[in-house]
């Protein structure tokens, strides 16, 4: 009643028309039009939409949030947990928790506030407002000797653009126990928080780096002994003819050293460049005659493939011994009534 008796005497007629005159007297006390009907609204209806902070982006979903806050590699500036929830629980508890540690302010916006915020992305109602993850120098890699450990593998990545894409290859690599994974400057999509919610978190946890000269820094470790392992769709009549390089299936492939596995575009592959410096060109053999068009798989498929054929061969990695002993000894009913049970690779956190 009191905005509606502000706004009236606000307004008069004249000659059948609506006039309205500005609330000078209320600006001029420094007070706000309307009074107590207004101060009765919530804050966050009232409030602006809140928008990172320059040089500051948002990074969404609970996964990334939660492990950007455990590896603290990241400035926060802010946590967002949607409001309207009846009690926090379990890991969306342990990130309040983690923040209020760090005395990290902590918003509760509604819902459909952080629906705009994220751009209608999947945000499981957490939000953080972050400092940017940027890949590392290649250089600061560190130098791994092959004779140190034979069975080590990097994933090199040539121009990967959608975001989705590298989430779920950088997820799969982190899984599989990839030691390092490098990336081209040029032409690939930045580690984004469409990366970071994607790779379930992967990003935030993991060691990327980037490099300008990705055909130098291929022959450089070629020098050194490492095994430079392109990829290929599958091999037509026209590639193997043109290819000098060989071309063997993925279940073929013995690794008995350190090997770079390097994975193209989405669309293109490999660059002409890039793949004249691989020493051995990997393919995923069909199951089935394709027609045009269906030769090859999406990259994040593909790299998951293509990473547990080679890691599955890593001394201590994860192996079913007792299906393989039921399978050849049906009749012994202990081996027939134990479940078997995975062991967790040792490279890969429990986040």
């Amino acid at each position: 009643m009191a905005l509606l008796s502000a706004v009236g005497g606000a307004t008069w007629h004249c000659c059948g028309r609506l006039l309205t005159r500005p609330f000078s007297q209320a600006a001029g006390r420094g007070e706000r039009p309307g009074g107590e009907e207004l101060s009765r609204l919530l804050l966050d209806d009232l409030a602006p939409t809140p928008r990172p902070a320059v040089g500051l982006e948002l990074l969404f979903g609970l996964s990334p949030c939660l492990l950007a806050l455990r590896a603290a590699r990241r400035r926060v500036a802010r946590l967002l947990l949607q409001a309207g929830r009846s009690g926090l629980q379990g890991e969306r508890a342990e990130l309040l928790r983690a923040a209020e540690a760090r005395d990290i302010p902590v918003l509760r916006p509604r819902r459909r506030k952080l629906d705009v915020l994220c751009r209608y992305q999947v945000h499981q109602g957490v939000c953080m407002e972050v400092s940017p993850l940027r890949p590392r120098p290649w250089a600061e890699a560190g130098e791994a000797r092959p004779g140190d450990d034979p069975q080590q593998l990097w994933l090199v990545l040539e121009g990967l653009q959608d975001p989705r894409n590298l989430g779920a290859v950088l997820r799969s690599a982190h899984f599989l126990g990839v030691d390092k994974v490098i990336t081209s400057r040029r032409n690939s999509c930045p580690l984004s928080p469409v990366v970071s919610k994607a790779s379930a978190g992967a990003m935030e946890v993991m060691d990327v780096f980037s490099t300008d000269d990705l055909v130098g820094f291929l022959q450089a470790k070629a020098r050194q002994g490492w095994l430079v392992a392109g990829t290929v769709g599958c091999p037509g009549p026209e590639i193997s003819l043109s290819s000098e390089i060989p071309i063997t299936s993925c279940l073929e492939f013995l690794w008995d050293r350190p090997t770079l596995l390097v994975l193209g575009n989405e669309g293109s592959g490999l660059s002409p460049e890039v793949q004249a410096s691989c020493q051995l060109l990997l393919s995923i053999r069909p199951g089935r005659q394709l027609p045009p068009g269906l030769e090859s798989l999406n990259v994040s498929v593909a790299a998951g493939i293509l990473l547990h054929s080679i890691c599955s061969q890593r001394k201590g990695f994860p192996v079913d011994g007792k299906r393989e002993q039921t399978l050849q000894d049906p009749q012994d009913p202990s081996a027939s009534s134990e479940v078997p049970r995975v062991a967790q690779h040792p490279g890969l956190s429990s986040g």
